[in-house]
């Protein structure tokens, strides 16, 4: 692994400067290729043209029956907004717009993640332990509108209504009145009663059109409207598969939904797949985990066009951690190198398992891409599966407690990161290899949180959009472009800012993979925050809007085309 230091330019420092009536004021900033050459702004001296501006902005307005307290000890003033509760269930608005909306813009960017990390004076100890706060971002004809509410999981109504953690969160757990109670809770966190249905992961629009916000409890899938962000209820699977868990990221296309299914009991996982309009789904085969003594955690996994790809971590449940009250390090899992590490390629017609290969151990959250390598032939020689890989270092789950991210000194805390490229042969070796894609000083050896154009997925593809570091830092906290064939990386980076995934939008009717637009939710150093456009070929900043208030980080989104 390299180990140089990453420098970006400091003239790729964005202001957070405003456009109001009477301020004709332009963006500044820009982004750098690689470590070297800038690509300057050319409306620095000219200033952007501001268009649709609201005349004031939205007042921060409380609509549900109660305001929700912040953090004990929490403030927003001067501070991130990113790792501080949402102020209040509910707002709606349109912004105001610095810069020039594309006109193809057209539909409804959704972004889900925890937004409520206390109740009443008790604080949540992890990032993933938030209720769950949708924030929508709707484009029509150049202007923006936002709004977020949080979503009403029974689990995020009973700490309302009970002012007390009444479910299992990700680090979580209810306090016990008495013993006979703590035996109750652990009966109920057997059968999945007391699991969480807190779906504060992810947002998915199914190929029937229905949107649906997961996390990786299956009763975690409440289905929402995405124009209102109204919680329409649980989206209940017809068939009888059972199951507590599966992956918080399927697969998911107008015409597939892919997903995986841990079994804890005998370890290994089974692949599903479910029609669109349909909520039953059918098991197209399994996989048996080579190493134990449980399956190994999937967050997430790729697919290409004629393959499942199933990975293996040595970062495995563990039965004890989750009976546990109180948290360990590794909280639900378990680090067993000895167990080695694993990937499984699935045939997607016929569920056989055309290939199991032992690959280096690795450690990672999220899959980029995937897709089929071919002889001059045309045969399918291997797969390459890329992912956003943490160098084996499962103690980045523990670097995403909210302390750790509220108390950043300005020492470099943040693991190394870089892109993983798997290559899993197909002729019957029995091992695959594992390299970085590129050198993970160009992204600033930070990675996470990343998109492609969905055109290319599980084909062959170039550019890849995620959250890359400027270093010190205990969190990614760039914008980064990923050019694979030419191993190089640009970076949007403002002093200060954290900023949320990179989610790419194609322009209708382009034919470069590149041509869109990128959208991001940016937390700023001051407490404030607004929404983000970057072109996705030069990767320079087009429009921004700015919210009433700071929102909280979000993890994962997606994209609801106009009607």
């Amino acid at each position: 692994m390299a180990s140089a230091q990453f420098s970006s330019p400091r003239s790729s420092v964005a202001t957070a400067t405003m456009a109001v009536p009477g301020n004709s004021g332009g963006v500044r900033g820009g982004c750098s290729f690689g470590r070297a050459n800038i690509f300057p702004r050319k409306y620095h001296d000219a200033g952007l043209r501001v268009r649709n501006v609201a005349t004031r902005l939205p007042e921060t307005e409380v609509l549900p029956e109660t305001e929700l307290s912040p953090e004990k000890g929490v403030g927003c003033g001067g501070k991130l907004a990113a790792w501080t509760s949402i102020r209040q269930e509910r707002w709606e608005g349109e912004l105001v717009v610095q810069g020039e909306i594309p006109s193809w813009l057209n539909g409804t960017y959704l972004r889900n993640g925890p937004g409520m990390w206390n109740i009443g004076d008790y604080n949540f100890r992890h990032l993933f332990d938030g209720y769950a706060t949708l924030v929508r971002l709707h484009f029509h004809d150049g202007r923006l509108t936002a709004g977020h509410r949080q979503i009403q999981s029974d689990a995020y109504k009973a700490a309302i209504k009970n002012k007390k953690l009444c479910y299992r969160e990700f680090s979580e757990a209810p306090k016990p009145d008495n013993f006979l109670s703590y035996v109750g809770e652990l009966a109920s966190l057997l059968s999945g009663a007391s699991l969480t249905d807190n779906a504060n992961t992810g947002v998915v629009k199914l190929g029937d059109g229905r949107v649906v916000c997961l996390t990786e409890t299956i009763k975690g899938s409440i289905v929402i409207d995405p124009e209102t962000l109204e919680t329409k209820g649980k989206f209940e699977y017809s068939d009888s598969l059972g199951g507590l868990i599966h992956s918080a990221h399927p697969i998911v296309t107008e015409t597939e939904f892919w997903t995986l299914l841990p079994d804890l009991v005998k370890p290994g996982y089974l692949v599903v797949r479910m029609e669109p309009g349909s909520n039953e789904r059918k098991v197209v085969g399994r996989v048996n985990c080579r190493g134990g003594p449980a399956p190994g955690w999937v967050h997430s996994f790729p697919v290409t066009e004629h393959y499942v790809v199933v990975p293996e971590m040595p970062l495995r449940y563990c039965a004890q951690n989750l009976l546990r009250a109180e948290p360990t390090p590794l909280y639900k899992f378990e680090w067993h190198p000895l167990s080695k590490a694993f990937m499984h390629v699935m045939c997607k017609a016929s569920g056989k398992i055309v290939a199991s290969v032992e690959v280096p151990l690795y450690v990672t959250f999220h899959f980029i891409n995937a897709y089929e390598e071919q002889d001059k032939d045309g045969r399918v020689t291997a797969i390459i599966a890329d992912c956003c890989e943490h160098n084996a270092n499962a103690t980045i789950l523990d670097k995403l407690r909210l302390q750790n991210l509220r108390s950043f000194s300005g020492e470099d805390v943040l693991p190394d990161a870089r892109v993983g490229r798997f290559t899993i042969p197909l002729d019957g070796s029995p091992y695959g290899t594992l390299d970085a894609a590129l050198d993970p000083d160009e992204h600033g050896r930070g990675m996470d949180m990343c998109s492609i154009n969905p055109a290319n997925l599980g084909k062959p593809y170039r550019y890849a959009y995620a959250c890359g570091a400027n270093r010190p830092c205990n969190f990614p906290n760039t914008l980064t472009k990923l050019d694979l064939m030419k191993k190089k990386a640009k970076t949007w980076f403002e002093e200060g800012a954290v900023p949320s995934e990179p989610y790419f939008v194609a322009r209708p009717g382009a034919t470069e993979e590149d041509d869109g637009v990128v959208i991001s939710m940016i937390s700023d150093k001051n407490g404030e925050g607004y929404a983000l456009l970057l072109e996705g070929r030069t990767f320079e900043e087009i429009a921004r809007g700015k919210f009433p208030y700071g929102l909280p980080y979000g993890l994962h989104g997606c994209w609801v085309p106009k009607k």
